[in-house]
């Protein structure tokens, strides 16, 4: 229940910042938001001012106001900002989206996309402030470090040290009662010829100390006897605030790029009907892990986050009916043809797009429930109490 509560968050907050960041562009442009609703209608119960007064705004009222309605609807899922003149009404009034000039127009659309995008950045650039555990290997030049250790980061299944219970995560103190210094003295401490030679590890787990002896086994990758962990320098490193806006860029680019590669992959997969993998996950499967991401920290459930910013981002972008990227395609076939396209064309593209979708939806959904089937029923018993 726990992590459904945290998806349902995460999902609204990223939603609500989309749409805000259409509606602040609208307002820009002179164009009038009729509506803001948190969640989906169905309408629960609506606020606008006329007048300088507050006025509630029934379910039933359909009522054109001078000003915005804030609304709460009973799908309580995300929301969404109605535009005036997005349905293609009101073609001609001044503070109409159908009005307005295509910059304009494509600058709206682009908006949602945006706050997404500098959402990631907030979010990276926040925790470079803070401070976050990262591979000390690996961080930019100007970072500020502290909390150094070595740690074991990858445990091989099967092998000597995952058997005697050693875990990702844990922190080496020391390696046959020698605490080492760097990566290159630990792999020292732990090389071995012989199979079946056994190392005394103390290390560090969830700050209670611990004393494990691992063994060697003959490890396929390594054509010999290993122990079978990877280990690395990590700590938390944090930046100036310049520094940690430039660094949240620069991460969030990085992220935007891999996952611009992989929904195209992903697309080129299809094509040629390959296997969907399990990568591809619907609501259900991103509820699920939300739950296990959150389990690992704060921060790790903000990267998530700011992940799922990134994607949410791309996605609507694309060129497909219904969403912002698509609706950008018509505003820049119509800068070409310099003339107004059919609004009740448009309108039917984009109501064909938007039932395309949802199919999209119920597929990955399936897809979900086939490889979280009893991790869901699981979750439903636990939330009955009969589990």
């Amino acid at each position: 229940m726990t992590a459904a509560l945290i998806f349902f968050f995460v999902l609204t907050l990223l939603v609500l910042i989309h749409e805000f960041g259409h509606y602040i562009a609208a307002r820009i442009c002179g164009v009038k938001a009729e509506e803001f609703g948190f969640g989906f209608p169905p309408r629960a119960i609506g606020f606008t001012r006329v007048g300088g007064i507050w006025k509630k705004v029934s379910r039933k009222d359909r009522a054109s106001y001078p000003n915005t309605i804030w609304s709460l609807n009973y799908l309580p899922l995300g929301g969404f900002v109605r535009l005036k003149g997005e349905m293609g009404d009101h073609i001609e009034d001044k503070d109409s989206f159908l009005k307005k000039n295509g910059w304009q127009k494509f600058f709206i659309l682009a908006a949602g996309v945006f706050m997404n995008w500098l959402l990631a950045v907030m979010i990276f650039s926040g925790g470079l402030m803070v401070g976050i555990p990262s591979d000390l290997d690996h961080v930019p030049a100007g970072a500020i470090l502290s909390q150094e250790h070595i740690e074991i980061t990858y445990v091989l299944e099967g092998s000597g040290a995952a058997n005697a219970g050693v875990l990702p995560g844990d922190e080496i103190i020391s390696i046959q009662d020698t605490a080492p210094q760097d990566i290159t003295e630990a792999k020292r401490l732990l090389a071995t010829k012989e199979e079946g030679s056994i190392r005394k590890l103390a290390i560090m787990r969830d700050g209670q100390p611990l004393t494990i002896e691992a063994s060697s086994a003959y490890i396929k990758d390594l054509n010999g006897p290993g122990f079978g962990i990877l280990l690395a320098k990590v700590g938390l490193a944090r930046f100036s605030p310049p520094k940690a806006l430039l660094q949240g860029v620069v991460l969030t680019n990085a992220y935007t790029y891999q996952v611009i590669t992989g929904f195209w992959s992903l697309i080129h997969d299809l094509v040629i009907r390959k296997p969907v993998g399990a990568e591809v996950s619907g609501p259900i499967g991103i509820a699920m892990l939300t739950g296990k991401i959150a389990k690992s920290g704060t921060w790790a459930l903000l990267q998530f986050t700011a992940l799922l910013s990134i994607n949410l981002a791309v996605i609507n972008f694309l060129p497909i009916p219904a969403l912002d990227g698509g609706r950008a395609v018509f505003v820049i076939i119509e800068g070409i043809r310099r003339r107004r396209n059919n609004p009740r064309f448009e309108a039917t593209v984009h109501q064909i797009g938007f039932f395309a979708l949802l199919l999209l939806i119920v597929f990955v959904t399936i897809h979900d429930i086939q490889q979280y089937g009893s991790g869901i029923w699981n979750g439903v018993l636990s939330v009955v109490g009969l589990k």
